[in-house]
C-alpha cells in the first residue's frame, strides 16, 4: 500500500481544481470526487485549493476531515496550494 509520503510527482493523480469556486461550492465538488474516486479506485488524488487566503484550504481540510472514506490527507510538501488525499478501499 502505498501512503502520502512516497507521493513525490502529482501529476499522474487524478485532480480537482477549486480556483473559482466560493466554500459551498467547493464543499460539494470534493465531496463528488471523493466518491467518483472511490468508484474508480483510485485510493491517491489531488485537490488543488490554492494558497491565497486559505479559505479554500481549510474548507478542503475540514470536508476530508469529516468524510469517513479517507484514511489521510495533507498539504503537499511540493505545492502547498494543493493537498494530496489517501482514502479507503
Amino acid at each position: 500500500m502505498q501512503t502520502l509520503d512516497d507521493v513525490i510527482f502529482i501529476d499522474s493523480y487524478p485532480k480537482l481544481d477549486l480556483h473559482g469556486y466560493d466554500r459551498e461550492s467547493a464543499r460539494v465538488a470534493i465531496q463528488d470526487f471523493i466518491q467518483d474516486n472511490i468508484r474508480l479506485k483510485q485510493s491517491i488524488f489531488v485537490i488543488v485549493h490554492g494558497i491565497g487566503s486559505g479559505v479554500l484550504r481549510t474548507t478542503t481540510h475540514e470536508t476530508l476531515r469529516k468524510h469517513k472514506k479517507v484514511a489521510e490527507y495533507k498539504t503537499f510538501y511540493y505545492n502547498p496550494g494543493s493537498t494530496i488525499v489517501r482514502i479507503v478501499d
